[in-house]
């Protein structure tokens, strides 16, 4: 084979720093925040958070460059990149499911400690047709433009690409002010008890996961304002939909068993 030629369509990368660049920024993150639980001050975590997101901006600006300019994303390793996302939903799924164990096992065996009933006694449940459904709302909604953007660039549409990715990026920023919003009126408090434990683990993983597929599509918009996509080479594109359609998905279910099917137990509605 000569310098530099090929004769196979898969990628063998080059040597990275990367991985573990990454994994030192990870162990000084996980440090940096135990000792800021100890009043040992934020600094610490802080530049652990700075590698991390300097390894992220690196190692995917090092992909970018491999799929869009060098050529190495080819209809094979694209093949994979797809068998390699539809791998990592499914572990997301399996952290729902963790999720959703806990809220049922809790919520359809309550044990004398809580009063024998769901939600415990004492607790003040979100009024399901109120934020969240608002946020039910802004989801499906954001499911639609974002699935707008996809066949715009289908067509060539770049124009429609850019207006449905700017709606899906707003609608996502939109649901995490509201989530917010309703988290600082709750009348519980993770720490409080299973109840608390349960809807803010599931909830606010959910809801990390919007802010991340929010800053997943936000790059893809920079990425089609400098011209990156064609109709037939968009799978950055295309990872970042099928995880915002996940994350769709997994609101659907934490809305009608936690929120809905969960205020149901006698308790007061909080307005």
């Amino acid at each position: 084979m000569a310098q530099g030629q090929r004769n196979h369509s898969y990628h063998l990368v080059d040597p990275s720093p990367w991985p573990l660049v990454g994994s030192i920024s990870a162990f000084v993150l996980a440090i940096g925040i135990i000792l800021w639980m100890h009043d040992k001050g934020p600094w610490i975590m802080f530049v652990g958070v700075a590698g991390v997101l300097y390894t992220m901006l690196s190692w995917w600006g090092d992909v970018i460059r491999e799929a869009e300019h060098e050529g190495h994303h080819t209809p094979i390793v694209e093949l994979h990149h797809r068998f390699g996302m539809l791998l990592f939903i499914t572990s997301e799924v399996m952290f729902f499911i963790a999720w959703f164990w806990a809220y049922f096992n809790a919520a359809l065996m309550p044990t004398d400690a809580i009063g024998g009933t769901w939600p415990p006694q004492g607790i003040e449940v979100f009024d399901p047709w109120h934020l969240p459904f608002i946020n039910t709302l802004i989801l499906l909604l954001s499911g639609t433009t974002v699935t707008w953007a996809h066949h715009a660039l289908l067509e060539g549409d770049r124009k429609g690409l850019i207006q449905g990715l700017w709606c899906t990026v707003l609608l996502g920023a939109l649901f995490s002010c509201v989530q917010a919003y309703e988290y600082m009126h709750a009348p519980y408090a993770i720490s409080t008890d299973i109840y608390g434990s349960t809807f803010f683990m599931a909830t606010g993983f959910h809801g990390f996961h919007v802010l991340i597929g929010t800053i997943f599509l936000l790059v893809n918009l920079i990425r089609a304002y400098r011209g990156h996509f064609t109709e037939k080479h968009h799978f950055g594109f295309e990872a970042a939909a099928w995880y915002w359609h996940f994350v769709d998905v997994v609101w659907l279910f934490l809305f009608v068993s936690i929120y809905w099917w969960g205020s149901y137990g006698g308790t007061i509605v909080a307005e």
